[in-house]
């Protein structure tokens, strides 16, 4: 397993396919900040990726957990599961991100991400 990166300008394909190969193969999870605009990748459990943004003073309402299948269509290669998106508290009650609008945003935050 690779070591978790905080991506705050960019990474390129290139390189995310990389760190998936280190990893599960075709598919990284990824957790983004969908207030700082940035993302955690690496790493074999979204809590941890989740923490390591909390390290850096992420608020976890703001924490989003995601994977990416590096293979597919950029249209198609995001899957919003993840236990850290289970949230009584915000009206998140699966592992999926149910609200669609945090969904574009975990989406457009990837796409500006990823070159």
């Amino acid at each position: 397993m690779s070591e978790i990166e905080i991506i705050t300008d960019s990474i390129s394909t290139s390189k995310l396919k990389d760190l998936a190969k280190q990893g599960f193969g075709d598919m990284i999870k990824i957790v983004v900040d969908i207030e700082k605009g940035i993302m955690a990748v690496g790493g074999e459990l979204h809590a941890d990726e989740e923490a390591a943004l909390l390290d850096r003073g992420c608020a976890q309402s703001n924490l989003w957990g995601a994977n990416i299948y590096v293979n597919q269509p950029r249209q198609s290669w995001l899957e919003y599961d993840s236990m850290i998106n289970l949230r009584p508290s915000q009206s998140n009650l699966s592992r999926l991100v149910s609200d669609e609008a945090v969904r574009n945003k975990i989406a457009e935050i990837v796409n500006k991400l990823v070159q």
